[in-house]
């Protein structure tokens, strides 16, 4: 449920002289995040023995810290929309979606409208107040065409219990990717950094100079034609476009990838990687969020989910196991 325009009144006791006043809220109120306690010390929502003080402040035993939360506030601009999902699993805390390839998560230039946050904002009337706005609360995202299995946060606590288990590497994600060419090994790691590209600022690449850390296993787990390869990706990084770049960078980029992959010249002048394929009907990278596996924010036990795939990638495994058979 969204909280707002709460007004408590907390009294410091011994144990917590000494501390900054924005790490002590932080602590006692687990559904406001430190940004936000922050933001509302320095509009005074926030105050110490009636007086506004500093994010930075030391408390002392006996003062009295007095909060007024405002209401969340609907995103300007954003109107809640029918935009298709499908929904694996809902409770009060969370909800586990499917998204559909071809969906944006969060609205962008070109893309004001139609995204999974107006979708929420249509599916969940009441949702978390996060950074003072009403809007849902998505941890993390997916491309816009790759598919599959995301959480969302649908109370603040939520939102923050499994932001650190994000932040901490402690979230299972794993993909199904259909690649180009076979790798030789059944299973490996690919340990490279990923930066921004030096000259496609939209663009992501390995970079060994100035890149961040970046880790994902991978086992092979079909094999169609001598051609292509259906593979399961684990990622323990969470870099941006982080499974496409490091396929490509082994040398067996994902089949439909505009950017990494099939839109590149090389892969185009080589017409034996097609032949008798129907590539034309593969409009989108082909990676998909498979499974999803997390603590609970509430009952602090392991919840597992999976995601079929959807009908273009399920169509494209079709026509490989034909060719297969053939």
């Amino acid at each position: 449920m969204a909280f707002g325009d709460e007004v408590m009144d907390l009294v410091v006791g011994k144990d917590q002289e000494g501390e900054r006043l924005d790490v002590f809220l932080g602590t006692v109120i687990e559904q406001l995040s430190r940004t936000r306690i922050q933001q509302l010390i320095r509009q005074g929502s926030i105050q110490v023995n009636q007086t506004p003080s500093k994010p930075g402040y030391r408390i002392k035993e006996g003062d009295l810290v007095h909060l007024h939360i405002p209401p969340p506030r609907t995103p300007q601009g954003i109107k809640p929309e029918k935009v298709p999902f499908g929904v694996v699993y809902e409770d009060d805390s969370i909800l586990v979606v499917n998204k559909p390839p071809g969906v944006v998560v969060h609205p962008a230039p070109g893309h004001q409208t139609g995204t999974l946050v107006h979708g929420l904002l249509d599916y969940c009337k009441d949702l978390a107040g996060i950074g003072g706005e009403l809007r849902p609360g998505i941890v993390h995202r997916l491309d816009k065409d790759t598919s599959g299995l995301m959480v969302v946060a649908k109370s603040q606590r939520a939102y923050q219990r499994l932001a650190r288990q994000f932040k901490k590497g402690r979230v299972k994600k794993e993909y199904h990717a259909i690649v180009y060419g076979i790798p030789r090994a059944i299973c490996g790691t690919i340990e490279a950094p990923i930066g921004r590209h030096r000259y496609k600022r939209k663009e992501m690449s390995v970079d060994l100079a100035k890149g961040r850390y970046a880790v994902s296993d991978w086992k092979k787990i079909g094999e169609y034609g001598g051609r292509f390869a259906l593979l399961l990706v684990r990622i323990k990084t969470g870099r941006t476009h982080q499974i496409r770049v490091h396929l490509a960078y082994m040398g067996h980029p994902i089949v439909g990838d505009p950017v990494y992959g099939h839109g590149k010249n090389w892969w185009k002048n080589t017409k034996s990687w097609a032949s008798g394929i129907p590539l034309e009907g593969v409009s989108r990278q082909m990676l998909h969020a498979y499974r999803l596996a997390f603590v609970h924010p509430d009952s602090r036990e392991e919840v597992r989910f999976e995601a079929g795939y959807p009908p273009d990638m399920k169509n494209f495994l079709y026509a490989l196991n034909a060719l297969e058979r053939a």
